[in-house]
């Protein structure tokens, strides 16, 4: 029994499904079809650059889906392997759209076109340079809570994403992030700032939601043909409001990856399938539990793995 799981923001890099964009032509086509819809050359930021603009948020959301969905359409089109087969789609922050495209709960056009308003949103919800997020390395989650909510009146941070064993991210201003810095650093707690421009998944966000709560309402949503896995409860489902909600929620809630794989891998599930750019969600995974199976989909060449 297997899933299928689709990444989120980190997993970008210049040049992602090129190999594919250059030898079929129904790729080039939703290349082109992403620029129109997006009302910019997002295939030439993919492919060739700058990394500095594919790393702005409003752009690296569109183009992780577009080169996910692409992989996707290609592992349908040129092999034997029924996706379909799959117990549960699930993704990370922004996956979760590439899971809801690929299930045909939204269309790729409404996909694309809401995670454009998405990253902006995102984006311009705290002013550029004042927000941020940090890893903290090896230590659990309740530990990271208890120091968040014993310094209070010192800081004020947000556990963003609960990724791995040994692997949380945490929102907040700035200022305040370099505060809890010093507090995990005084009980000898590795951490590391990441390369983001805002504090994603946390009640500073909290304009963004409000934003793309009005977005998504203007949207249908179908029922998904697989079980889709919520970032915000860690729970599957398949009801087009409960989806609807859920993604409103997820801009300000906490992403339960490490949740959403266990509960997976209790539900029978025995291997994983990456499809996107990257390879972080399958290290995520195995950090959770060694002995699955895990297959990345990113390249021409890794077609041969699903046989």
């Amino acid at each position: 029994m297997f899933s299928v799981l689709f990444p989120g923001q980190g997993s970008q890099s210049v040049g992602m499904g090129k190999k594919l964009y250059e030898k079929f032509d129904y790729i080039k086509a939703l290349f082109d079809q992403a620029d129109g819809i997006l009302q910019n050359s997002i295939s030439r930021t993919i492919l060739e650059g700058p990394k500095e603009l594919l790393d702005q948020t409003e752009n690296t959301q569109p183009a992780i889906f577009l080169v996910s969905y692409c992989i996707f359409e290609v592992i349908k089109r040129e092999t034997s392997f029924n996706l379909n087969n799959a117990k549960f789609f699930a993704g990370h922050s922004l996956g979760e759209y590439s899971a809801l495209a690929c299930s045909e709960c939204l269309s790729f056009e409404q996909t694309i076109k809401l995670l454009q308003s998405r990253g902006r949103f995102m984006q311009s919800a705290v002013p550029k340079g004042q927000g941020g997020m940090l890893a903290v390395l090896g230590s659990e989650l309740e530990k990271i809570n208890e120091i968040i909510d014993n310094n209070q009146d010192k800081f004020k941070c947000y556990v963003a994403n609960d990724n791995s064993i040994g692997q949380v991210v945490v929102s907040g201003n700035l200022k305040d992030l370099n505060k809890f810095s010093d507090e995990l650093k005084n009980n000898k707690i590795k951490n590391i700032k990441l390369p983001v421009s805002a504090p994603f998944h946390c009640e500073l966000m909290k304009s963004a939601a409000e934003k793309m709560r009005e977005e998504i309402n203007k949207v249908e949503f179908k029922q998904p043909e697989i079980n889709i896995i919520s970032n915000v409860t860690a729970q599957k489902t398949k009801d087009p409001k409960d989806i609807k909600r859920l993604l409103i929620e997820q801009i300000e809630k906490p992403v339960r990856w490490r949740e959403i794989v266990i509960n997976m891998i209790d539900s029978k599930v025995e291997k994983f399938i990456e499809i996107g750019p990257g390879k972080v969600l399958s290290g995520l995974v195995k950090r959770i539990d060694s002995n699955v199976k895990l297959i990345q989909i990113n390249e021409l060449e890794d077609l041969n793995n699903l046989i």
